[in-house]
Formats: structure tokens, C-alpha cells, sequence
């Protein structure tokens, strides 16, 4: 920008200069026309470069005559802005007149902060114009971003400011500003314009996340990487992988060599898929179920299967009798930790089989007395459960690892409590002895809805699953829907995390990798709309698959 500004005439000369024209006028019967500016009058559509053609005002005969030299140059006039169409929506847009900005060749990214390299690098690719780095100066067609010093904000809020030819993209933290990018790369894709105005934005909810089971049912990591490219544009936060079951564990253990099934995924490439993540501030969850669905390590540790007291073994349940039943369990979470340097963990702690018989303490009479040694004459294998599930949380906090578990891995009536920092991954209302979700939020529990009814896509729809719609998520669904289709009272909703949509491989074979990237397409998008903002939205169903398939 030059620093030499043009000085603006004395009030008096402008006095003067209009009396003559006024003058001039008067004595030569000519009609002035006058144009619109920028901020006011008839306008122009959004965007358009059109400007009123000079000398084409009209006088009150219809004849149109040339303004004098006097008259004000005219000027180009834009409708009023309106919001982007973007999945997720945008929270909040200030509308304002201007052509907006697109990307075109010689435009380029800057970043004010190195933080924001990555984002920087990122968009430019992305939108086919160059990054430059740091950089102070402005230039015309800029997308600059930076942090700002808004303390208290949430940190992936973001604003985004298309003004003068330029834009601008700030938040708090680098998280908010890659944020910010998603929404401009949505709202350029296929030629389109990013709107004149200011946007602010910010997610409803801190957990938006993506569960992908992939113990039951192997998909390549490239596979995995473009669902994290999906997710990242998506502005989801979270990978969950459920890496080990009953029918396998998927990821190579240097640990234990022995369990790991063929096919499954190296380190070298699980390492990239969390690099790829951490790219897309997504946090890669991993989850190594236990004590139930441990069929996988079982197969060769045959001596760690629970057996009841006919000696026929539960499947998938671990003897949690044993001390190497633990050591072998820590051995695991101690050594996947460090692959997965995120600060979130799933423990699992769901459908241990030994609770689902009518007397476990009879017919696990190991069980009961390990309860009783430890906890006392009234402990019982839910006791003996709970302080697993305890114990292995303990494990992963020297890992400084956030944990949660599945909810029917929590138990009412017993002496022993899950520790109070484990969140809950609620999922059924189906369970042996099912407590209600206002259960756990009146226990002051933090809560992430997997609600089954909503957010489960298993393969082959056993039992009375069905395939989700994102039409039924779109219309039905809420973050405090977390059981059937009834919402908790509002008062919870801060305990309500957010929501995860679950991809399960129960019947492995019934779809392909290509059949489940296209089935869960449009629920996934749902299910992020509805955790980035909260209340109905705006569109209809039909309206809003229509900008799902025009943005790809």
C-alpha cells in the first residue's frame, strides 16, 4: 500500500465547486446523473464486475445525456453478501458488498505466525496457488493467516474475513484456523465464490468423531488415509480405530508378535495415518477392548480363556482372575501408547460374557474369590470387572491419556466405582441391567453419544441393526439423543461431549471397502452438521444433500 495518500479538499473549496456546478447546471437545463456506490442504492448480483456505464443516467425526459466533469466517477455496486453454503454450516455471517474472492493464478497464501505452516502449505495446494510463508507485505488475491490473542475463546474457533480483494483467517489456536480454511475451500470448490463479510465460527461440540472397526474386517491404510482426508474437510476431530476383537488384532506388536492376525496394518503405516490425522487436527482414539472381545489374543494364550465351573470357556473373555491376564492386557496398552501419541484412549470394557449369566459368582467361582480377597465378603464379579476397567484407566494415565469406556461397562449396586474421570462411550440401552443415560449425567459423568439406534453402521445389519440414513441422523438426531430417539433434559448438555459415528464389521464380508466409504458418505455428514451446530437446521433434508453432492 503507497504511503502517500491524496490530501482531501478544504470544506470551503467543496462549497464552492458545488455552487458552480450547481450553477452550470442550472443555466444549461442538464440532468446530473448520480451512481450508486458501494454501499447503498441498486445493486449489481453478488460477485458481478459489471459496473454502470459512464454517461448513462437518465433525465425525467428519457433522454440520456453525458454528466458533466464535476459529477462523481462511478463506481461498481454488489448485492448485499449472503453466508456460504458449507457442511458443516457456518455459525455466524455478517453480510457486506463486494465481488468476494476466488482463487486465480499469481494469488498467494502468507501465514503472520510459522505455526500456521502446515495450514498454509496445505490450503495453497489445495486451492492451485502459491505459499509464500511469512510475509508482511499485502498484496492483492492474499489469504493470510494468523493466530490471534482472543484468550478464553475456544480454540478451534476461527474468523474469516473476505474484504477489499482479500482474505483473512484468524483463531486462537492453529486448530480453528485450519478450520477456517475447510470452510474457504468449500465455498471456492468448483469455481465458486467466497462471499464478501465476515464469518465466526466455532464448533457446538469439542468431540466430533469417526469409529472404524478394524479388527473384524481389514481396510488398506490408504483407504484409512482418504477417510481422514474426508473427515479433515468435514471439520470432524476424531479417528476412533477398534484394532482388536475376537476374530483378530490388526496392528503389528512388537510386544506380543503371536496375536497379531494377517492381514493388519505395519506401524510404519499406522504412524502415517496418525501423521496424515494430526495434519487434519484429527486425534487417532485407538481401543483395545477388554476384558471381553479379546478372542484374538486368547487364540494364542489359550490359558488366559475364562472357563466356567463345567470348564467351557466364555468366548472372548479374558480370566481377569489371573495376574498374567493383566500383565499381558498392559504389555499391549503400554506399547500401542506410544504409537498413538494422541491424548485419547478407549478402553472398551463391554459385553464381559462372564456378567451376562444368570449367577456369575457360581458360575465363576474364581472370579467371586478374587473379588472377595481383594474388596471383601460382599465383592462380585462386577466388583472384580469395575476395578479392571480402573486399573487399566491407571495404566494409561501415565501416558496422559484422557479414557473412556462403553457404557455397559459401568454397573449400578456395586462397592466398587469406575473412577470418575472415565467418560462414557454410550452405545445400548440393551444391556443386562441397562441404566438410563440421566444415570450417568447425574453422576456429574462426561458422556460421548454412539447412540446405536442413530450412529451404528454394521455390516450386514445382524440382528436388529439397520443401516443409518443421513436423512434419519439429519431430521431426528442430537447430540442429546443418546438412547432411542428421546432426548435428555437440556440441563446435561454440558456433559455431552459430542457424538462418534461407529462403523462395525460384524458380518465382515456383506460390503467392500468402496461400498462402506459410500454408505456411511451421507450420515457422517449429518452427524458433523448436527455436532457443529446446535438447534434445527436451516436447510431442508433435500436442500442439504444437494450441497453434499455439489461439494464432491
Amino acid at each position: 500500500m503507497s504511503q502517500h495518500r491524496r490530501r482531501a479538499p478544504e470544506k470551503n473549496t467543496v462549497v464552492q465547486r458545488s455552487l458552480l456546478v450547481g450553477a452550470l447546471v442550472a443555466a444549461l437545463g442538464v440532468g446530473v446523473g448520480l451512481w450508486a456506490s458501494g454501499d447503498g442504492g441498486d445493486s449489481e448480483p453478488a460477485g458481478s464486475a459489471a459496473a454502470r456505464p459512464s454517461g448513462s443516467a437518465e433525465s425525467g425526459t428519457g433522454r440520456s445525456r453525458s454528466a458533466p466533469d464535476a459529477a462523481p466517477s462511478p463506481t461498481k455496486s454488489y448485492a448485499l453478501s449472503t453466508a456460504p453454503r458449507t457442511i458443516p454450516a457456518v455459525r455466524s455471517h455478517t453480510p457486506a458488498r463486494g465481488p468476494g474472492w476466488k482463487p486465480a493464478r499469481g494469488q498467494r497464501v502468507v501465514v503472520e505466525d510459522p505455526e500456521l505452516a502446515d495450514e498454509g502449505r496445505l490450503l495453497a495446494k489445495e486451492l492451485g496457488i502459491s505459499y509464500a510463508g511469512e510475509k508482511n507485505d499485502v498484496l492483492a488475491g492474499d489469504v493470510r493467516l494468523s493466530l490471534n490473542d482472543d484468550e478464553g475463546a475456544d480454540p478451534e474457533s476461527y474468523t474469516m474475513t473476505v474484504r477489499g480483494g482479500r482474505v483473512t483467517i484468524s483463531g486462537p489456536a492453529d486448530a480453528g484456523v485450519f478450520y477456517g480454511t475447510r470452510t474457504l475451500k468449500q465455498t471456492v470448490h468448483d469455481g465458486g465464490t467466497a462471499p464478501e463479510g465476515v464469518i465466526r465460527d466455532e464448533p457446538a461440540k469439542p468431540v466430533r468423531g469417526f469409529m472404524l472397526d478394524i479388527a473384524r474386517k481389514h481396510f488398506t491404510a490408504d483407504w484409512i488415509e482418504d477417510r481422514v482426508r474426508e473427515l479433515g474437510d468435514l471439520k470432524y476431530n476424531q479417528l476412533g480405530l477398534h484394532f482388536s476383537d475376537d476374530q483378530a488384532f490388526r496392528i503389528e506388536s512388537d510386544s506380543h508378535p503371536e496375536i497379531v492376525s494377517e492381514p493388519h496394518l505395519t506401524k510404519a503405516q499406522v504412524r502415517r495415518i496418525v501423521a496424515l490425522a494430526a495434519e487434519r487436527h484429527i486425534t487417532v482414539v485407538p481401543e483395545i477392548d477388554s476384558p471381553g472381545h479379546l478372542g484374538a489374543v486368547i487364540a494364542a494364550h489359550p490359558d488366559l480363556q475364562l472357563r466356567n465351573t463345567q470348564g467351557v470357556a466364555t468366548r472372548g473373555a479374558i480370566d481377569i482372575s489371573k495376574d498374567e491376564s493383566h500383565e499381558i492386557v498392559d504389555d499391549l496398552l503400554n506399547e500401542y501408547a506410544e504409537l498413538f501419541p494422541g491424548g485419547q484412549w478407549h478402553l472398551g470394557g463391554d459385553e464381559y460374557q462372564a456378567l451376562t449369566v444368570a449367577n456369575p459368582e457360581a458360575s465363576f467361582p474364581q472370579l467371586a474369590n478374587a473379588a472377595r480377597q481383594e474388596f471383601g465378603a460382599g465383592a462380585t464379579v462386577a466388583d472384580l470387572a469395575t476395578a479392571w476397567v480402573n486399573e487399566r484407566a491407571a495404566t494409561m494415565r501415565v501416558h496422559d491419556k484422557t479414557v473412556r469406556a462403553w457404557n455397559d461397562g459401568f454397573f449400578r449396586d456395586t462397592s466398587v466405582k469406575a473412577d470418575k474421570d472415565i467418560q462414557v462411550a454410550y452405545w445400548t440401552g440393551k444391556e443386562i441391567g441397562a441404566r438410563q443415560p440421566v444415570e450417568y449425567l447425574a453422576e456429574g459423568r462426561k458422556v460421548i453419544n454412539y447412540n446405536d439406534e442413530f450412529l451404528y453402521y454394521v455390516l450386514g445389519q445382524p440382528q436388529t441393526f439397520v443401516y443409518p440414513t443421513g436423512q434419519r441422523i439429519y431430521e431426528q438426531w442430537t447430540p442429546r439423543v443418546l438412547r432411542g430417539t428421546e432426548p435428555v433434559p437440556a440441563r446435561y448438555d454440558p456433559q455431552i461431549l459430542g457424538g462418534s459415528f461407529a462403523v462395525w464389521c460384524d458380518l465382515a464380508n456383506s460390503q467392500t471397502q468402496d461400498q462402506v466409504a459410500a454408505g456411511v458418505r451421507m450420515p457422517i455428514r449429518a452427524t458433523v452438521e448436527k455436532l457443529w451446530n446446535p438447534g434445527r437446521p436451516q436447510q431442508s433434508w433435500a436442500q442439504f444433500k444437494a450441497l453434499a453432492d455439489r461439494l464432491g
